[in-house]
C-alpha cells in the first residue's frame, strides 16, 4: 500500500520540529549560564554578547557540516559545564585577556586529544565519577541559586519556580524554555530594558589574550577536563546508544581549532552535545535512523538564527539579578 503525500511529510515535518525543538532547548537552558560564565570571567556586556554570537554561529556550522558529511545526527554544543566553571572561579588576575588566554589553552588540548591518540585514549579513560564530582562541586551553589532567589526576590522568583515546575510535570523538555520565558516577562515588567537594547546585531569583540601560568592550570585544564568528561564523553555515549559511531578525533580536531579561532571573540569552549543530542539521535526525530541527520542539520541553522539575539541575550542578562540568572 502506498503512503500518501501527507503521510510522507509526517516524517519530515518531525525532522523539523525535533532540529528546532534541539536547539531552542539548548540555547534555553543554557544561555544565561554561558553569558554569566563570561562576565564572571571579566567579559563587558559587549564582549559577552559577542563570545555568545560566535558560539552560536560556530556551534551551528559545526553541527551542519559534520552532519551532511558524516550522514550522522552530530550535534556540537558550547560547553555548558565550563560555563558554570567559569562562574565558580570568577576573574583571574589579569582579568578577561587572562580568561580568554585559557580558552585557547583548552581548545589546543582539545586539538591534541582529536590528532594524539595516546592522549585521546588517556582523556576517554577519565574516571566518570572523578568528573561527576568535580562538575558537582561546581554545580551545588547554582542549585542553590533558586532557593536564595526565592528568599531574596520572592515576587520576581516564585512565578519563576511554579512555571518551570507545572512544564516540568507535564512537558520536561519545555520546561527551562518556559522558565526563561516567564523570567523575561517579569524581569521586564519589574526593570524595563534601556534603549540601547534596540541596536540591530551583535557586534565582534575581538580580545588579546593574556597567557599565565596560573590561569593555565587553575582555569585552561579544568575547562578541558570539565568539557570532555562532563559532556563530549557522554554525547558519544548518546550517538553510540542510538547505533551510530561518530569519528573521534576528527569532533575533537575540529572542537579544538573552533576553540583557539574563536576565543579571541570571548568564545569558551565547544564540545559534542550530550543531552539535547538525544534530541536529534532518537527515534523522536524520525524513524529512521539514516536520515535523522537531517534533524540536526535544522538545529544547526536555528542555532545560527538565535545567534543574532546575543546583544539582546547579554542586555537581558545585564539587567537580570544574578540569582535568577543561576
Amino acid at each position: 500500500m502506498r503512503q500518501s503525500p501527507a503521510g510522507r511529510a509526517i516524517p519530515v515535518i518531525q525532522l523539523v520540529s525535533a532540529g528546532v525543538l534541539t536547539a531552542v532547548v539548548a540555547f534555553a537552558t543554557a544561555f544565561a549560564i554561558v553569558l554569566a560564565g563570561l562576565g564572571a570571567a571579566g567579559a563587558s556586556q559587549a564582549e559577552a554578547a559577542s563570545g555568545l554570537f560566535v558560539l552560536s554561529a560556530v556551534t551551528g556550522l559545526l553541527s551542519i557540516g559534520f552532519s551532511i558529511r558524516l550522514r550522522i545526527p552530530v550535534m556540537i554544543a558550547w560547553s555548558t559545564p565550563a560555563a558554570v566553571l567559569l562562574i565558580a572561579t570568577g576573574t583571574h588576575d589579569g582579568g578577561f585577556p587572562v580568561a580568554v588566554g585559557a580558552f585557547i589553552g583548552a581548545g589546543l588540548l582539545t586539538l591534541i586529544a582529536g590528532v594524539w591518540r595516546p592522549f585521546g585514549r588517556a582523556v576517554a579513560a577519565i574516571p566518570m565519577p572523578l568528573a561527576s564530582a568535580m562538575l558537582a562541586g561546581i554545580l551545588l551553589d547554582i542549585c542553590l541559586a533558586p532557593v536564595r532567589a526565592v528568599a531574596e526576590f520572592p515576587t520576581l522568583a516564585l512565578p519563576i519556580v511554579v512555571a518551570w515546575a507545572v512544564t516540568l510535570r507535564f512537558a520536561r523538555f519545555y520546561a527551562v524554555p518556559v522558565a526563561v520565558l516567564v523570567t523575561a516577562v517579569m524581569v521586564g515588567i519589574s526593570t524595563p530594558m534601556p534603549s540601547a537594547v534596540s541596536v540591530g546585531l551583535p557586534a565582534l569583540v575581538p580580545v588579546m589574550p593574556v597567557f599565565s601560568v596560573d590561569a593555565m592550570v587553575g582555569l585552561a585544564l579544568p575547562l578541558f577536563i570539565v568539557s570532555v568528561a562532563s559532556q563530549a564523553i557522554p554525547g558519544l555515549a548518546v550517538l553510540r546508544a542510538n547505533g551510530y559511531e561518530p569519528p573521534v578525533g576528527p569532533l575533537f580536531t575540529a572542537s579544538g581549532l573552533a576553540g583557539i579561532a574563536t576565543a579571541f571573540f570571548g568564545a569558551h569552549s565547544y564540545a559534542l552535545a550530550a543531552i539535547t543530542a538525544a534530541l536529534a539521535a532518537g527515534p523522536e526525530a524520525h524513524p529512521d535512523p539514516a536520515r535523522r541527520w537531517v534533524a540536526t542539520v535544522v538545529a544547526g541553522a536555528t542555532y545560527v538564527l538565535l545567534g543574532f539575539g546575543a546583544a539582546y541575550a547579554a542586555a537581558f542578562v545585564a539587567q537580570t539579578p544574578p540569582l535568577l540568572i543561576q
